[in-house]
């Protein structure tokens, strides 16, 4: 169905990696675990329970383990290229975009934050050498819970590497405190971005009900990003959705992680939210969020979607060359044979 290959724009590192992996990373640094046994620590760094987890709080504490054993220039390397080759081998993805916040894999400035990102950008010039057919970026994320200074430090070290394999800039991370965030504290660093010539995508409109609505609407109008992580939350405004159409903003969904945290209530949800925007003609690409991490493959989302008749084959497939064309890394022509 999809004969160039899949396209996989919103996966997140420490999502990314196939459990024993991560295991084996752990030991070989001498990282105290909460468990001695391999099963028990597979339910800890996966969304192991089908009913999924309470809420995203739930699965940032998920994330805070998986970043603890990436925080060192071997586990970097070797998680980048592991996800890369993993994700063609099992999916024949050939656009990727891998995204992960390089200051929470420095130990609060233990490791050298340089060094962090070179190590993901060999572990992406190793993939590239055994996976030619696949084209890869890197993603560098800013955090809502950091200072303006912290998240600045993260976009000029993007700027810095942009040569080297680093393709964009994000935001994500929980609400300090719970409350709405203010996204316009972040329009200097997304311009000096975009000024660069990276990309921007923005986590936003995944939950928070109204205020998630209002964050979407304040994203759309100050940031003007090139893509949305999630926008779920946009289905429920038709201003908000004639604002991403006529920006050319392109929604990252991730159906299987919406359900798991709660984002959306069931399939039926699911089906309306697609279904409303396919009629408003919203663009969007179909990603897992973490693929090891959520226990899906690209290839069960489209599945998914079809099944519960939230999309048909033809706009699957619409969805899916979107995504290659919307990735960051660069046109589909590029691709090799």
């Amino acid at each position: 169905m999809f004969e160039q290959g899949l396209a996989e724009l919103h996966t997140h590192l420490g999502g990314s990696v196939a459990t024993d992996i991560m295991w084996s990373l752990a030991h070989e640094q001498g990282i105290a675990l909460p468990t001695r046994d391999f099963w028990e620590f597979d339910r800890m760094v996966t969304v192991s329970d089908p009913r999924g987890v309470p809420d995203l709080d739930s699965l940032d504490r998920i994330y805070h383990l998986t970043e603890l054993i990436q925080s060192s220039p071997l586990a970097v390397e070797r998680s980048v290229h592991a996800a890369i080759g993993g994700a063609y081998r099992s999916q024949r993805i050939t656009t990727l975009e891998l995204r992960f916040n390089p200051m929470k894999r420095n130990r609060g400035g233990e490791r050298d934050l340089d060094h962090i990102i070179l190590a993901a950008i060999r572990g992406l010039d190793r993939a590239s050498l055994e996976y030619p057919q696949v084209r890869a970026g890197l993603i560098l994320m800013m955090d809502r819970t950091f200072t303006a200074e912290q998240n600045m430090v993260v976009v000029e070290k993007a700027i810095r590497y942009m040569s080297r394999g680093v393709v964009g800039v994000d935001i994500a991370g929980p609400r300090p405190r719970g409350e709405r965030y203010d996204y316009t504290q972040i329009h200097e660093h997304v311009e000096l971005a975009k000024d660069a010539g990276l990309g921007v995508t923005i986590h936003v409109g995944e939950e928070g009900g109204q205020y998630g609505v209002d964050e979407v609407a304040e994203v759309i109008d100050s940031l003007r990003p090139d893509r949305i992580g999630h926008g779920i939350l946009a289905a429920r405004e038709p201003e908000l959705m004639a604002a991403l159409r006529d920006a050319d903003i392109t929604l990252e969904i991730c159906p299987t992680s919406n359900l798991l945290t709660k984002a959306m209530r069931d399939e039926a949800e699911v089906r309306e939210t697609f279904r409303t925007f396919v009629e408003n003609a919203v663009p969007f690409t179909i990603a897992t969020d973490g693929p090891e991490m959520m226990r899906t493959h690209l290839r069960d989302e489209f599945e998914l979607l079809i099944r519960i008749g939230a999309l048909d084959e033809d706009e699957a497939q619409t969805a899916n060359a979107r995504g290659h064309r919307a990735s960051f890394v660069g046109p589909l022509a590029t691709v090799a044979a």
